[in-house]
Protein backbone atom coordinates (compact mmCIF):
# COMPACT_ATOMS: atom_id res chain seq x y z
CA UNK A 1 0.00 0.00 0.00
CA UNK A 2 1.31 3.39 -0.48
CA UNK A 3 0.35 6.89 0.10
CA UNK A 4 0.55 9.86 -1.50
CA UNK A 5 0.88 13.88 -0.15
CA UNK A 6 0.59 16.46 -2.01
CA UNK A 7 1.04 20.56 -1.51
CA UNK A 8 1.59 23.38 -3.49
CA UNK A 9 3.26 26.73 -1.69
CA UNK A 10 3.60 29.99 -4.00
CA UNK A 11 6.94 31.94 -3.20
CA UNK A 12 7.53 35.52 -4.13
CA UNK A 13 10.61 34.57 -6.10
CA UNK A 14 11.43 33.53 -9.75
CA UNK A 15 11.22 30.10 -10.86
CA UNK A 16 15.07 30.41 -10.77
CA UNK A 17 15.51 31.22 -7.45
CA UNK A 18 13.21 28.61 -6.17
CA UNK A 19 14.85 25.86 -8.78
CA UNK A 20 18.49 26.75 -7.52
CA UNK A 21 17.12 26.44 -3.78
CA UNK A 22 15.79 22.89 -4.62
CA UNK A 23 18.87 21.01 -6.55
CA UNK A 24 22.07 23.19 -5.69
CA UNK A 25 23.99 21.41 -2.95
CA UNK A 26 25.04 24.50 -0.82
CA UNK A 27 21.54 25.94 -0.75
CA UNK A 28 19.88 22.97 0.25
CA UNK A 29 22.76 22.60 3.65
CA UNK A 30 21.24 26.21 4.22
CA UNK A 31 17.94 25.28 4.86
CA UNK A 32 17.27 21.23 4.37
CA UNK A 33 19.62 19.12 5.75
CA UNK A 34 22.74 19.45 7.29
CA UNK A 35 25.23 18.59 5.05
CA UNK A 36 24.64 17.58 1.44
CA UNK A 37 25.82 15.95 -1.60
CA UNK A 38 24.04 15.92 -4.53
CA UNK A 39 24.15 15.66 -8.42
CA UNK A 40 21.13 17.12 -9.76
CA UNK A 41 21.38 15.94 -13.44
CA UNK A 42 18.72 12.34 -13.91
CA UNK A 43 21.12 9.28 -12.74
CA UNK A 44 22.37 11.56 -10.40
CA UNK A 45 23.17 10.54 -6.67
CA UNK A 46 22.68 12.58 -3.59
CA UNK A 47 23.31 11.97 -0.17
CA UNK A 48 21.33 14.34 3.01
CA UNK A 49 22.77 13.87 6.15
CA UNK A 50 21.51 15.60 9.43
CA UNK A 51 22.75 16.47 12.79
CA UNK A 52 20.96 13.69 14.82
CA UNK A 53 22.67 11.25 12.30
CA UNK A 54 20.07 10.99 10.06
CA UNK A 55 21.13 10.23 6.60
CA UNK A 56 19.32 9.41 2.96
CA UNK A 57 20.09 8.31 0.10
CA UNK A 58 18.60 9.70 -3.30
CA UNK A 59 18.72 9.03 -7.49
CA UNK A 60 17.65 11.99 -9.54
CA UNK A 61 14.96 10.46 -11.75
CA UNK A 62 14.00 13.78 -13.92
CA UNK A 63 15.53 17.26 -14.14
CA UNK A 64 14.13 19.98 -16.50
CA UNK A 65 15.48 23.25 -14.69
CA UNK A 66 13.09 25.00 -13.97
CA UNK A 67 10.10 23.38 -14.01
CA UNK A 68 10.47 19.87 -12.91
CA UNK A 69 12.80 17.84 -10.38
CA UNK A 70 11.66 14.38 -9.54
CA UNK A 71 14.15 12.06 -6.89
CA UNK A 72 13.80 8.78 -5.01
CA UNK A 73 15.44 8.63 -1.79
CA UNK A 74 15.57 6.40 1.25
CA UNK A 75 17.22 5.51 4.55
CA UNK A 76 20.49 3.75 4.21
CA UNK A 77 19.62 -0.07 3.55
CA UNK A 78 15.92 0.44 3.57
CA UNK A 79 14.38 -1.63 0.25
CA UNK A 80 11.25 1.03 0.10
CA UNK A 81 11.87 4.26 -1.37
CA UNK A 82 9.78 7.87 -1.23
CA UNK A 83 9.37 9.18 -4.72
CA UNK A 84 9.19 13.57 -4.34
CA UNK A 85 8.27 15.15 -7.74
CA UNK A 86 8.84 19.46 -7.30
CA UNK A 87 7.04 21.01 -10.21
CA UNK A 88 7.41 25.04 -10.42
CA UNK A 89 4.99 27.03 -12.06
CA UNK A 90 6.03 30.78 -12.81
CA UNK A 91 2.53 32.77 -11.54
CA UNK A 92 2.23 36.35 -11.09
CA UNK A 93 2.82 36.18 -7.34
CA UNK A 94 5.75 34.57 -8.14
CA UNK A 95 6.39 30.92 -8.15
CA UNK A 96 4.28 28.30 -7.27
CA UNK A 97 5.83 25.24 -6.35
CA UNK A 98 3.94 21.46 -6.50
CA UNK A 99 5.30 19.02 -4.11
CA UNK A 100 4.20 15.64 -4.77
CA UNK A 101 5.76 12.60 -2.50
CA UNK A 102 4.96 9.02 -2.30
CA UNK A 103 5.59 6.45 0.11
CA UNK A 104 4.82 2.75 0.41
CA UNK A 105 5.10 2.63 4.00
CA UNK A 106 2.02 5.06 4.31
CA UNK A 107 0.88 8.74 5.31
CA UNK A 108 3.59 8.80 8.32
CA UNK A 109 6.59 8.35 6.32
CA UNK A 110 5.60 11.22 4.19
CA UNK A 111 4.68 13.61 6.63
CA UNK A 112 7.39 13.99 8.50
CA UNK A 113 9.42 15.27 5.37
CA UNK A 114 6.80 18.56 5.32
CA UNK A 115 9.03 20.75 7.56
CA UNK A 116 10.98 21.55 5.24
CA UNK A 117 8.11 24.60 3.94
CA UNK A 118 9.21 27.32 6.52
CA UNK A 119 13.00 26.66 6.36
CA UNK A 120 12.71 27.58 2.69
CA UNK A 121 10.32 30.33 2.72
CA UNK A 122 13.81 32.18 4.37
CA UNK A 123 15.89 30.81 1.73
CA UNK A 124 13.45 31.84 -1.31
CA UNK A 125 11.16 34.58 0.22
CA UNK A 126 8.20 34.74 1.61
CA UNK A 127 5.31 32.06 0.92
CA UNK A 128 1.63 31.81 0.75
CA UNK A 129 0.08 28.21 1.64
Amino acid sequence: MSSEIRREVVFASSPDEVWDALTDADRLAEWFANDVELDPRPGGEGIFRWDDGAERHAVVEEAEAPHRFAFEWADPGEAATTSVEFTLEEVPEGTRLTVVESAPAGPRACMAEWAWAAELQALAGPVRA
